[in-house]
C-alpha cells in the first residue's frame, strides 16, 4: 500500500495520520468540538499536513460506536457519518470504517518495549482470547484473538455498555444513588472521565460532603497529592474497574491476557497499581483461582488506536491483491 489516511476518533479527540509502509506519520491530534462533521476534521488535517485526498490510496477511520451500514452516528460526540456521501464529498476512493476498540484490540499487535506496564505477572496461554479494555470519554471493550496462520483478528463489541457489577454494600448504596439520578446504571456511568466526577459526587452525597472538586482532572490531582478522600473515591473507580475487567476475562475466557488501555488510567498508572483493581478483579467466589496466571497489562502507548487503525486497513488491501 502507498499512502492512506488513518483515524481514531473518540468521543473527545479525532487523532488522524498518515499510514506509509506500514509506519505512523504526520500524527495530529484534532477536538472533535471544533467541528461540525468529520470531513471538516479531514480537510483540516490534509490542509495541515499540505496534502491532498488525491495522493491518498484509502482511509480507515477507527469510529467510537457499533460499525454498520451506510450510516454512522458517533457514539460520545455530536459528528454523523454517510459512508457514501463522505467518499463522495471528498473524493475517497476506498473508506475504511471499524470500530474503535477493534482498532485498539489490533494496536496491541504492535506494541513496542516500554509502551506498558505489568500489572499482574503471567504467561498468555496460546490460541487464547486477550481482552482490551479501558475507560475513556467512555469505556471501550473488545477482544483479540489469535489466528492460526500468526495473525490477528479483533472482535469488537458495546462492553462500556453492561450493567454496572455490584460488590460490596458501599457500591450497592453508591448504585442506588447514581441509579436514581439518571436510571440504568451502565459500566461507563462509572468507568470514564465523566464517570469518575460523577462517582465522586455521589460519594460526597452519601457521606455528606461538600462536592468541592468540579472535574476528573481535579479528583485525579487531588488524590494524587494526598487528599484522603479522592484517593477513597479513585480507589473505588479502580475496584469497580477491576470487577468489570473479571466479568470480561470469564465470559470470553481469556486466558491470553488483559490490555488496559484508554486515556484515563495511565494518568494515575502508579497508584492503579498499588489500588484494589486485582484483588476486585479476582473476587470471583468459586472462579478466583481462574485469574492465577493471568498477565494483565497497562498500556501507556501514545497512539495504538492509529495503528490498529493502519494495520486493520493494510489487512483488507493486502487481501484483495
Amino acid at each position: 500500500m502507498k499512502t492512506a489516511l488513518v483515524g481514531d476518533i473518540g468521543g473527545t479527540n479525532a487523532r488522524l495520520a498518515l499510514w506509509q509502509d506500514g509506519q505512523l506519520a504526520e500524527v495530529r491530534v484534532l477536538a472533535t468540538a471544533d467541528f461540525p462533521r468529520p470531513e471538516d476534521a479531514v480537510r483540516s488535517y490534509l490542509e495541515q499536513i499540505g496534502r491532498t485526498v488525491e495522493s491518498l490510496e484509502a482511509v480507515c477511520l477507527a469510529c467510537a460506536g457499533p460499525v454498520g451500514g451506510d450510516e454512522f452516528r458517533f457514539t460520545n460526540n455530536h459528528w454523523r457519518l454517510s459512508r457514501s456521501a463522505f467518499c463522495d464529498e471528498l473524493g475517497v476512493r476506498d473508506l475504511l470504517l471499524i470500530n474503535d476498540f477493534a482498532a485498539m484490540a489490533l494496536g496491541m499487535t504492535r506494541l513496542q518495549p516500554g509502551e506498558c506496564v505489568a500489572v499482574c505477572d503471567g504467561v498468555s496461554e496460546p490460541g487464547r482470547p486477550r481482552l482490551v479494555i479501558g475507560p475513556g470519554t467512555g469505556l471501550g471493550v473488545a477482544t483479540l484473538l489469535p489466528l492460526s496462520n500468526g495473525g490477528w483478528s479483533a472482535i469488537p463489541g458495546e462492553g462500556g455498555h453492561i450493567c454496572l457489577p455490584i460488590g460490596t454494600e458501599r457500591e450497592a448504596a453508591l448504585w442506588t444513588h447514581v441509579h436514581r439520578a439518571i436510571g440504568h446504571v451502565n459500566a461507563e456511568a462509572i468507568l470514564s472521565g465523566g464517570g469518575l466526577l460523577a462517582l465522586y459526587r455521589a460519594s460526597c452525597a452519601l457521606d455528606g460532603r461538600e462536592a468541592s472538586l468540579q472535574s476528573p482532572a481535579d479528583v485525579t490531582a487531588a488524590a494524587l497529592a494526598g487528599d484522603a478522600y479522592a484517593q477513597a473515591v479513585l480507589d473505588q473507580f479502580c475496584c469497580w474497574l477491576g470487577r468489570v475487567v473479571g466479568d470480561n476475562v470469564l465470559t470470553v475466557g481469556a486466558r491470553g491476557g488483559v490490555y488496559i488501555v484508554g486515556g484515563v488510567v495511565p494518568r494515575f498508572a502508579d497508584f492503579f497499581l498499588r489500588s484494589g483493581f486485582v484483588r476486585s478483579m479476582r473476587d470471583k467466589g468459586s472462579m478466583s483461582r481462574y485469574f492465577d496466571g493471568i498477565p494483565v497489562w497497562l498500556v501507556t502507548a501514545e497512539y495504538p488506536g492509529l495503528e490498529g487503525a493502519g494495520v486493520a486497513l493494510q489487512q483488507v488491501m493486502d487481501s484483495r491483491r
